[in-house]
């Protein structure tokens, strides 16, 4: 780790073989996670942010969705 970042080797990465678009859905869910996660936040909020971070699927279902949207408008992050 340097400067707050992971160096990985790609030996070390596991491959989920998702297509370009599905790669492109899960950067733009890690992005709008980014923007909430903050060490201030309640416990049970940092919880959640990283168990949808942790997931193995390239979409969030629509209970999902509303969690995340609910977090970004109530913690003021919406883009």
């Amino acid at each position: 780790m340097w400067d707050g970042e992971y160096a990985v080797g790609l030996q070390h990465l596991k491959s989920y073989n998702y297509l370009p678009t599905e790669c492109e859905q899960m950067r733009l869910v890690c992005d709008r996670i980014s923007r909430v996660y903050s060490d201030s936040l309640e416990e049970i909020v940092k919880s959640l942010l990283q168990l949808l971070g942790k997931l193995n699927r390239p979409y969030l279902t629509a209970v999902e969705e509303k969690l995340l949207t609910l977090l970004e408008s109530e913690y003021g992050r919406i883009p």
